[in-house]
């Protein structure tokens, strides 16, 4: 029923930016909190950061001062502006979303399929 899509990854140099958007598809759900977690090869999947509904962020201390999460309610999407981007900040990056599907009794989680950021020195 529900589908998380990323988009906008790629290919850019240190000092670059990317702006990463996911798309939430389907029908008769609402969304709590969204937002980016990022895996490297052989690296545990880390938290990136993470926006409720009210636009209340959360941020990897990695990122803070580079990185900005964003939503749009309407188009049921987030996004992720990444700034001053360096080589560590390498990584495929998963949206992740807590959705209330409607006549269920409580959220769930989903995950986007992965979106690659490639960052060369």
């Amino acid at each position: 029923q529900v589908q998380l899509v990323e988009s906008g990854g790629g290919l850019v140099q240190a000092g670059g930016s990317l702006r990463l958007s996911c798309a939430a598809s389907g029908s008769m759900f609402s969304i709590n909190t969204m937002g980016w977690y990022r895996q490297a090869p052989g690296k545990q999947r880390e938290l990136v950061a993470t926006i409720t509904k009210v636009d209340s962020t959360n941020y990897a201390n990695s990122v803070k001062g580079r990185f900005t999460v964003s939503r749009d309610n309407a188009k049921r999407t987030v996004y992720l502006q990444m700034n001053s981007l360096k080589p560590e900040d390498t990584a495929v990056y998963y949206c992740n979303a807590d959705i209330h599907a409607y006549l269920t009794s409580g959220p769930r989680n989903y995950w986007g399929q992965g979106t690659q950021v490639t960052v060369s020195s």
